[in-house]
């Protein structure tokens, strides 16, 4: 019931890492959460590859390549990794009979993407690190095959190397085709590795521009990439 986002506008151009900052607060779940299917917009409309999102179940927003890894990782605690990882394929294997031959396949490239899942594959989710539940959250989504995959705050109470090896494997994501939405607050980490990114302030886009624009913009170094602080207390 709570107005969260007002006028929000932006666009992800296919190939292209976009990166969302923002304060605790600012939106930035609740933008994604949106264009997902989950929270649906009193007005406006979410175009995807052409074609309107507005209205149509998550389930369906995944069918047509659209896939989110949600903040917390919300992954099925009790079942197997191997099994997490096999759920993210449920809406092809809803399309075909025939899907579990790709979907191997695809299972296989999820293991290479993060060998650990693979000597994982029998342990139950809710006993891995935080590291390896990102990772299978990321693979999850995967599974899907979507050529946009939103990530909602990957390196939330990760360590700092961990975080290193997240932002890695977007970067082999995009790489691999996949085009990029993510929503962090590392700002810093977030617009190193994206080509673009917004500035979310109470549910408004304040700001804009390329990454290196952003890294360099005063307001963001003292707002979100702790700049200049002395100055800000004087």
């Amino acid at each position: 019931n709570l107005h969260v986002l007002k006028s929000v506008s932006l666009h992800v151009k296919p190939g292209e890492i976009v990166g969302i900052i923002g304060a605790n607060g600012a939106g930035k779940t609740t933008l994604l959460n949106t264009i997902a299917g989950i929270v649906r917009p009193w007005s406006g409309e979410i175009v995807f590859s052409g074609a309107s999102l507005s209205g149509i179940p998550a389930h369906d927003v995944v069918s047509r390549g659209c896939a989110l890894v949600p903040e917390g990782r919300q992954l099925f605690a009790p079942m197997t990794v191997e099994e997490n990882l096999v759920l993210g394929a449920y809406t092809r294997f809803r399309k075909r009979a025939d899907a579990s031959a790709s979907v191997k396949s695809d299972l296989q490239r999820a293991y290479g993407l993060f060998p650990i899942l693979k000597q994982r594959s029998a342990q139950l989710a809710g006993t891995l690190s935080g590291g390896e539940q990102q990772m299978l959250a990321i693979g999850r989504a995967l599974m899907s095959k979507p050529s946009l995959i939103m990530l909602d705050e990957p390196s939330m109470g990760l360590a700092p190397l961990v975080v290193k090896e997240i932002l890695a494997t977007i970067g082999v994501l995009r790489a691999s085709g996949c085009t990029i939405l993510v929503v962090e607050q590392n700002s810093k980490a977030v617009l190193g590795i994206a080509d673009r990114g917004y500035v979310l302030e109470t549910g408004a886009v304040v700001l804009e521009g390329t990454a290196r624009e952003l890294l360099n913009n005063t307001d963001v170094q003292r707002a979100y990439l702790g700049k200049d602080y002395r100055k800000i207390n004087e």
